[in-house]
């Protein structure tokens, strides 16, 4: 009976975890160096994720890691940055804001969608009461 609850707040969960790196890659979009002043442009995080077998027997999703993008980081000629190198060109994260934009819209409507789904089972569970009482 409570299987649709665990897929669905296992979504829910997934998607909060998405929503965390896209913000992560959001605040970091200029990041050039790290913390110790080093200069190390912040790459881009994802989540992947994975099927769940719950205890009760339910299905759902569950994250499986956070992984960072390995594609190239974006180069800009900046000779007046205290970041650039011997050409003058400064690596910034590989973080697109277009990217990450849709990925936060798509991220919300699947969690919306889950919020949906749970809201759907809770109705169809009071439903079910009323008929039994």
């Amino acid at each position: 009976m409570f299987g649709s609850f665990d897929i669905s707040t296992s979504g829910l969960t997934a998607q909060r975890v998405r929503l965390d790196t896209i913000a992560s890659n959001l605040a970091n979009v200029h990041t050039t160096h790290d913390a110790s002043g080093k200069v190390n442009p912040y790459r881009r995080l994802y989540p992947t994720f994975e099927p769940q077998r719950t205890s009760a027997g339910g299905a759902g999703v569950r994250v499986a890691s956070i992984q960072q993008d390995q594609s190239d980081f974006r180069v800009a000629h900046e000779p007046w940055n205290p970041d650039h190198d011997a050409n003058g060109n400064v690596l910034y994260p590989n973080v697109d804001l277009s990217t990450e934009q849709v990925n936060a819209l798509e991220a919300t409507r699947a969690y919306e969608a889950n919020i949906t789904a749970v809201e759907t089972t809770k109705s169809m569970i009071a439903a079910t009461m009323r008929i039994l009482a």
